[in-house]
């Protein structure tokens, strides 16, 4: 416990500080998570980085990450990040035939699951801390105090397993916990600082991000179970690896934009 609150100690203070002060330094921290966070997930499947497939899926990563600022380098090549993501499929079958299937049909969906599945979370972190801060805020805020919520009220209450066979410690009781502490905690942050959206919409869509927050945990730990991993990565002493600590956050910055509040 003491290395996990060191470690969260000091990932905290290198990373709320980026966060903060946005800009290309916050891209670039991003850039350097999600590549990180890439790795970890092609290493679940034995997928090596130094690879032709792992060049593909990293440079598609980075041109899908591209914030929308930025678009003028695509345009100036004529190429769209759809077209840009076709061509990296493309790449990927035509690799299974030069290995002689030593590379699968299935270990390129792989590759292209992994590459959509870091990549629209990471991207939509970037357009968010783009569009407002308190964005970013509203969003930490309810995986923060949704994990908080689920982990002590499913300690002291729970009782019916939520989903045993991913993840045996979370309880249903814990899962309903998380989501009314965020919706409390959400509703005091409206009355300090306005998002200029009606209460009624925000704390309704404080529910269903801090709801699929916990999915997005439970994602993660499905995807770890089928290929035995116990933790994505060792980068984070305590924690794990970098994906074990922004998995919800894939589901929320993308959700927040398709549920428009931004």
């Amino acid at each position: 416990m003491k290395q996990r609150i060191i470690t969260g100690l000091i990932a905290a203070g290198l990373f709320v500080p980026v966060v903060l002060i946005g800009g290309i330094l916050f891209e670039i921290g991003v850039y350097l998570i999600a590549t990180i966070a890439l790795y970890e997930v092609l290493r679940m499947r034995s997928i090596q980085f130094r690879s032709i497939p792992g060049a593909i899926s990293m440079i598609t990563l980075w041109t899908f990450l591209l914030p929308d600022e930025y678009y003028e380098v695509l345009n100036m090549l004529n190429y769209s990040k759809i077209e840009m993501a076709l061509l990296s499929v493309l790449l990927l079958l035509v690799y299974t035939v030069l290995k002689k299937n030593r590379f699968t049909f299935d270990d390129a969906a792989f590759a292209v699951f992994a590459m959509l599945y870091v990549g629209i979370g990471f991207y939509y972190f970037i357009e968010t801390r783009s569009a407002d801060l308190l964005w970013i805020v509203f969003a930490l805020l309810i995986i923060w105090t949704t994990d908080s919520g689920a982990y002590f009220i499913g300690k002291s209450m729970g009782k019916k397993k939520l989903w045993p066979d991913i993840s045996p410690n979370k309880t249903v009781e814990g899962f309903v916990g998380g989501i009314v502490s965020a919706v409390v905690v959400i509703l005091i942050f409206s009355l300090v600082a306005p998002l200029g959206t009606p209460i009624w919409y925000l704390l309704l869509a404080t529910v269903i991000l801090s709801a699929f927050g916990q999915i997005g945990d439970l994602v993660e730990s499905a995807l770890k179970r089928h290929y035995g991993v116990k933790d994505s990565g060792n980068i984070l002493p305590g924690h794990g690896g970098l994906l074990d600590r922004f998995d919800s956050l894939l589901f929320v910055l993308p959700l927040m934009h398709i549920l428009q509040l931004i």
